[in-house]
């Protein structure tokens, strides 16, 4: 029988998992034991610390459910989720670049037509971005845009009790490309500070806000997905993201109208929020 000590107890439980049947469990168990236990190491680790964390962990999966994702929040606000992102998203320079999903993008959300509202006259000035969506030797894709933010109060439907889909929708590209959003100007808001991450959050000096921005999921067929986001220029908290996901080729005019005619070949009654953008897609790899 073999004694375990504090020396050899990273080896042994290496050589244990390193049995796992599939060998991609086995090369990502084993890294996970050797860089814990040197993690314990670095920082002497005490019994209440670690019985500490065990119980940020129980508190964050029980505050988790189909509408609050808080363990995308830790590893977002940790940086871990837009180190993950560039590591799978190397595309091409010239492409659009990719950012984080974050905890509150819904599936299912309502197919609208070029220009269609998905603000459905929520409070908040009117904002139309448009543009188109091209692949990498700019030819047009039809392109279907999966589009959601967070409401005048900084809000997200998942952090609603409501039953309708409130300010997310899809659009699918023209034939030549050119889509049309027709939303309201996005506010720069504190992510959920009333859960286990926000705990942490308090006992720093970290900012806990985002800058104004809209969530966009783009999909073609031959292309690879993009998730990605749209900031507007001049916003707060651009130099200060607490997750991490701005980028400077992201960052977009919102430029004002006087009331008059709108992209969607409407009107309105009232000034309204222009953010042009073209979306650049990563044609697939062949295998």
């Amino acid at each position: 029988m073999q004694l375990v000590t504090e020396d050899n107890i990273t080896e042994l439980a290496q050589e244990r998992w390193a049995g796992a049947k599939d060998p991609r469990t086995a090369q990502l168990v084993t890294a996970l034991v050797r860089h814990l236990h040197d993690f314990a190491r670095e920082v002497s680790l005490t019994e209440a610390e670690w019985m500490a964390a065990i119980k940020w962990l129980t508190a964050t999966g029980q505050i988790s459910d189909d509408k609050r994702e808080e363990f995308i929040l830790a590893s977002d606000v940790l940086g871990l989720s837009m180190l993950v992102v560039q590591m799978n998203h190397r595309f091409d320079a010239g492409t659009t670049p990719a950012t984080v999903l974050g905890p509150f993008h819904i599936d299912g959300s309502p197919e609208l037509d070029f220009g269609g509202d998905m603000s459905d006259d929520l409070a908040g000035t009117p904002l139309y971005i448009t543009g188109s969506v091209r692949s990498l030797d700019g030819t047009p894709v039809q392109a279907v845009l999966d589009v959601w933010q967070a409401d005048a109060d900084g809000a997200y439907e998942a952090q609603l009790d409501v039953d309708e889909a409130r300010l997310r929708a899809k659009y699918r590209a023209r034939p030549d490309g050119s889509y049309c959003v027709r939303t309201i100007a996005p506010k720069g808001y504190s992510i959920p500070m009333d859960g286990p991450v926000g705990e942490l959050i308090r006992q720093t000096d970290i900012s806990h806000f985002r800058p104004a921005h809209v969530h966009f999921l783009v999909t073609a067929d031959g292309h690879e997905p993009l998730i990605t986001h749209l900031f507007e220029e001049g916003a707060e908290y651009l130099d200060s993201d607490v997750v991490f996901g701005t980028k400077q080729e992201l960052v977009v005019a919102f430029e004002p109208h006087e009331p008059g005619p709108t992209p969607d070949g409407g009107t309105s009654p009232v000034p309204w929020l222009e953010a042009r953008y073209d979306f650049v897609l990563q044609p697939c790899t062949p295998h």
